[in-house]
């Protein structure tokens, strides 16, 4: 059995986050309080829906639509494409009871003997370790809310204007933080949101990404509608524009057909065995 990994797979793998905020700004407000005030209060969404396109270093083009749980338990769902890797690369994640599936449909069964969806073991096996070490899981498992509050260690934070996204009114913020800048912003947060910050600061590093230009675009019930994240990395141009459908409403994930899936961890110990 051949154990590649379609190419547009662990790509998507790193880029299965995004960012949600709340905050609108009042009259007395400065664009620096509104977004700090964002910041908060996402530490009240459990679930959400949201779109990601732009452009991803070493992957190009990326596109995709995700469901994301975030209580009682994580579980998220993401269809992502790469348009600049072809047709044929399109995947699926889900990660359902502490393990993450990646799907490759037709692709990826010629690659599996027939298996379309490959699975690894997020509750301390060595192969979900070994993945973890690359960053994919603990993106996956991230709760996408957590970068929202990057803006908040933006010293030129300020805002731009109204705009309107999907039809939307909104109120957009701009700033530029590098992530010294952003381990400083987290002395004064509290311990849960300095550890989620502090693996998504860590993923950047990884990327060769030392500074974020960053965009809100807040609407008028104090939730972010839209976010952008701009920064030099290593293998090439970060550009993600992440826009939320909804949040708070009901996200389920179910795990593919048994039948489907090759398991990593059954793979590695087969070939211990050979």
């Amino acid at each position: 059995m051949r154990t590649s990994i379609p190419a547009a797979g662990l790509g998507a793998l790193l880029l299965a986050a995004g960012a949600v905020g709340c905050g609108t700004e009042s009259p007395e407000m400065t664009p620096a309080a509104a977004v700090a005030k964002a910041a908060k209060n996402t530490e009240d969404i459990t679930s959400l829906r949201y779109r990601l396109s732009g452009t991803a270093p070493g992957e190009g083009r990326v596109k995709g639509e995700a469901a994301m749980r975030l209580k009682p338990s994580v579980a998220m769902s993401m269809k992502m494409t790469t348009p600049d890797k072809g047709a044929g690369e399109a995947v699926e994640i889900r990660v359902v009871d502490k393990a993450m599936y990646l799907g490759g449909g037709a692709d990826a069964a010629k690659e599996m003997d027939g298996k379309s969806w490959l699975k690894f073991d997020l509750s301390g096996s060595d192969a979900g370790k070994d993945l973890d070490q690359m960053g994919s899981t603990s993106q996956a498992e991230k709760n996408p809310a957590a970068e929202s509050g990057f803006l908040t260690g933006a010293k030129d934070v300020k805002k731009v204007g109204a705009e309107k996204v999907d039809g939307v009114e909104t109120t957009h913020y701009t700033g530029t933080v590098t992530l010294k800048d952003l381990r400083v912003s987290l002395e004064d947060e509290k311990a849960q949101t300095r550890e989620r910050r502090e693996k998504s600061i860590k993923q950047y590093e990884k990327l060769g990404v030392d500074e974020l230009t960053m965009d809100m675009w807040v609407d008028g019930d104090d939730h972010t509608k839209q976010f952008r994240m701009k920064g030099d990395a290593d293998k090439g141009p970060l550009d993600m524009t992440i826009t939320f459908l909804d949040y708070n409403k009901p996200v389920t994930v179910t795990a593919p057909p048994a039948k489907d899936v090759a398991d990593l961890a059954e793979m590695f110990k087969e070939l211990d065995q050979a």
